[in-house]
């Protein structure tokens, strides 16, 4: 691991995929940074189009880039858009890791997403443990397109000295969330659906699964600061997990949801649907040892994800 201390100050930084939660969490935390910061959309450039995003590069030359732009989704879409989610992702990683060497980018981080280790993989997970076993098969397209965007990443690094770094989120929630009744991740789906109940008086809420599996959550805005943080402080070809380094069941999880939204019904499992991996925790030591951890609680989390998704609510009447 070497620390290399990375200036931002005056730098162009694009931030790849800057209307999703994570990337629009950059943007926000960029705010404090002197930078120029550059965006564009699907309708500027489609970074599944390889000639579009070269072309586009070429002609912006940012020097710095952060992306977090992927196809992403729960547990239901990563199973049922297998197709989608493993061509897009490859497809954009390829594209944008590719471009940003061509056209002298200084720095780059890949952020990928921790549903890339084993299924049965030892927790806390560790960076080392990547691609060491098979994957939970729900997720699989999704996760096989993160270790080669890894991948992809690592060669200019080794053949031609850019500095480029890639980082490992764990499950991520706050403003900008998908909160798609079928397709939204576990803390999108609790929240609509624990409001949903409380505002219609329903007596029960179903979760899916058996409650039982582990996971560990972090709010979004602790996850961009620590990407600045890396990107000012970290140079290395080792991925480096981005956590809490803790985890909760589903099923107390869904306890302090329901308090987080105001619902006293009812909380029942339905046992029919997946579970997907049974526990999902990582090991952030790599990440303390540079001097960061995250600061946000799980229920400030919570309260300010349940207060933007009122707010959306509300515009969108």
């Amino acid at each position: 691991m070497t620390n290399a201390p990375f200036e931002l100050k005056g730098r162009s930084v694009y931030v790849a995929g800057h209307r999703g939660m994570v990337g629009s969490a950059l943007v926000r935390r960029l705010a404090g940074e002197d930078v120029k910061l550059v965006t564009a959309d699907r309708r500027e450039v489609d970074l599944c189009n390889q000639a579009a995003v070269f072309d586009w590069f070429a002609k912006v030359r940012p020097q710095v880039v952060f992306l977090a732009a992927a196809k992403v989704g729960g547990i239901v879409a990563n199973n049922t858009l297998r197709a989608d989610f493993i061509y897009d992702n490859i497809a954009i990683a390829a594209n944008v890791i590719h471009a940003a060497h061509r056209n002298g980018a200084e720095k780059l981080m890949f952020l990928g997403s921790s549903c890339i280790y084993p299924k049965l993989a030892p927790q806390p997970l560790r960076e080392e443990s990547v691609l060491t076993g098979p994957l939970e098969p729900t997720n699989e397209p999704y996760a096989l397109a993160t270790p080669r965007g890894i991948k992809i990443a690592e060669p200019p690094r080794s053949q031609y000295g850019c500095d480029f770094i890639s980082v490992m989120p764990t499950n991520l929630y706050g403003p900008g969330d998908n909160y798609h009744p079928e397709m939204s991740h576990v803390v999108a789906a609790l929240i609509r659906r624990f409001h949903e109940a409380k505002v219609s008086g329903a007596k029960g809420v179903v979760v899916w699964g058996t409650g039982t599996p582990r996971r560990e959550f972090l709010y979004v805005d602790d996850m961009a600061d620590a990407c600045v943080h890396l990107m000012k402080t970290y140079s290395g070809a080792g991925l480096i997990n981005i956590g809490t380094g803790e985890d909760i069941t589903i099923a107390e999880f869904a306890r302090v949801v329901a308090e987080v939204v105001g619902y006293s019904g009812e909380i029942s499992f339905d046992t029919s649907r997946p579970d997907g991996t049974p526990r999902k925790l990582l090991d952030v030591s790599r990440l303390a040892g540079l001097g960061w951890r995250a600061t946000t609680s799980l229920e400030d989390g919570l309260k300010r994800a349940y207060a933007a998704y009122q707010a959306a609510q509300l515009a969108a009447q």
